[in-house]
């Protein structure tokens, strides 16, 4: 049984190398060694709310984990993690921000592959999607990161 100082550590970690990730996500001029660091951060996020985090927090994992891959052109495993990322929001019915950025992160993803029609058809799906974000700023922040997706 885990105890709860463990847990916040796990919660600690898990946040600091998601922030690290979007840090290394933001950097202009990245080196290789920063792409390794990027997939490295992410996944041990993810990892970390594995061991103490809600649904939410997995998803966004994964979410995070496709995206850097998706950057770095790694399509197949955009893919496989945007997936998951879908299948964990449809399995436990993760909707708003969440679902339309599921969907972001297929289209994402399949533009990594080359796979226009895939892409278009998950845009068209995210644009549905982002109609339940009651948020009008989180509204606006998804659409203006979709449009980036070409």
């Amino acid at each position: 049984m885990m105890t709860d100082d463990l847990k916040k550590i796990h919660r600690k970690l898990a946040v600091d190398c998601f922030n690290a990730t979007w840090d290394l996500l933001d950097k202009k001029d990245r080196t290789e060694d920063d792409n390794f660091r990027m997939i490295h951060t992410a996944h041990a996020s993810r990892f970390h709310w594995g061991e103490t985090g809600t649904s939410l927090e997995l998803q966004r994992g994964e979410w995070q984990i496709s995206r850097v891959y998706s950057v770095l052109g790694l399509g197949e495993s955009a893919l496989h993690h945007a997936q998951y990322c879908h299948d964990i929001c449809k399995e436990k019915g993760i909707g708003d921000f969440d679902m339309a950025f599921a969907c972001e992160a297929l289209a994402r993803a399949h533009h990594a592959l080359d796979n226009s029609r895939k892409r278009d058809i998950f845009i068209k799906m995210a644009k549905v999607a982002s109609e339940s974000i009651e948020d009008t700023g989180n509204k606006e922040y998804f659409l203006k990161e979709l449009s980036s997706v070409n």
